[in-house]
């Protein structure tokens, strides 16, 4: 069996890097082929250096655009490549362009596509995210659900039993296997200047959050605020997009330490040894609760209610107010939380089912 991982940013080459990592060992017939859609060093390149995974072999380099710029691109780039290669089943993960375009490209022509971390819903179509993990859903014949929640809504919108398995999410394979080496690689008090539970971790990049003026001031004002009022010092490793719309601002946030983007390495440690995560990064919620760090998400819903329901997160949206009042919900919260997304063996678990369906 040729198998064909694409993806196209950070969070999928890290929760890809666990699958890469066994196909490698396994010596399987497969390739990588990146999109390009982040592009950056610190936002691509230095994750496959650091998770020790094999680079891609094709870089149709998409870069930034319109959502339609970029799935168009993208579209015609990897339809090309998979014509050449005939991979066997295309594996694509999460919400992203790339996940939408590797998914199309592949059933058009054929190729059966699984899709690794199904079955999540915000239900919100205003997301292009939502929009991207829907379509990708339902046009997968392996549906790779990281908890029973996203199997049983995968099944209410009609999808096939015998295409959905629940097999806990690989960002726990991920976080598992590089969590030592990120203590021993790296020390934030002396490359951050950053003590242990003394500040807080933010991150901040979704178009409904940055594109609206209004609605990230307040968050950004909430942040200040929370800086305030418990005296410790937001870091916000911001995307340069982000940065760009910071520096554009009338009245730049107080309080609100903006560093360039941090290596994967980096951010597990920071993450780990923060007092309180601010994020609307939905990879960031499902590390934060793993990591026993308490989560605000700053939205107004999340597709990963299962971090609400075990009393990890809460829902803050951007309101300032009631992002102050989150924190302190949250400070205040035991960490005895159950992480709901598995025992660290998903990967091991979507390539056996992918081996098995081909024994079969």
């Amino acid at each position: 069996m040729k198998i064909s991982v694409i993806l196209g940013t950070r969070p999928e080459i890290i929760k890809m890097a666990p699958l890469l990592k066994i196909l490698q060992e396994n010596r399987a017939a497969f390739f990588t082929l990146h999109t390009g859609q982040h592009y950056s060093y610190q936002l691509d390149k230095v994750f496959f250096d650091q998770l020790e995974i094999p680079p891609p072999k094709y870089n149709i380099e998409v870069g930034s655009g319109s959502h339609a710029e970029e799935t168009g691109k993208m579209l015609i780039g990897i339809e090309g490549i998979l014509k050449e290669e005939k991979p066997d089943i295309v594996l694509v993960e999460g919400d992203t362009n790339s996940v939408l375009a590797g998914a199309l490209a592949a059933v058009k022509l054929g190729i059966r596509v699984g899709h690794v971390e199904a079955g999540l819903r915000s239900y919100d179509r205003t997301m292009p995210e939502e929009i991207n993990r829907v379509m990708a859903d339902h046009i997968s014949d392996y549906l790779f659900a990281p908890t029973p929640k996203a199997r049983e809504i995968l099944l209410g919108e009609g999808i096939g039993r015998e295409k959905v398995f629940v097999t806990g999410n690989t960002i726990v394979d991920a976080i598992y296997q590089n969590l030592e080496l990120s203590r021993s690689k790296i020390d934030i008090e002396s490359q951050f200047r950053l003590k242990p539970q003394q500040y807080f971790l933010t991150t901040l990049h979704r178009q409904e959050n940055t594109d609206n003026e209004e609605r990230f001031s307040s968050i950004l004002e909430g942040l200040s605020r929370v800086a305030q009022e418990f005296n410790q010092p937001v870091i916000y490793p911001a995307h340069p997009r982000s940065r760009k719309i910071i520096d554009g601002l009338a009245s730049p946030p107080e309080n609100v330490n903006v560093i360039d983007p941090v290596d994967f390495l980096s951010f597990l440690q920071m993450e780990s040894n923060a007092r309180l995560v601010l994020t609307d990064s939905g990879g960031v919620q499902e590390e934060a609760c793993i990591l026993k760090v308490p989560c605000v998400t700053l939205r107004d819903n999340t597709e990963r209610p299962e971090t609400v329901d075990v009393g990890a997160n809460i829902l803050a949206g951007a309101a300032t107010e009631r992002i102050v009042e989150c924190a302190e919900a949250m400070l205040d919260r035991n960490k005895d939380w159950a992480n709901p997304y598995g025992d660290g063996h998903a990967a091991e678990k979507i390539i056996n089912i992918i081996m098995e369906a081909k024994d079969g």
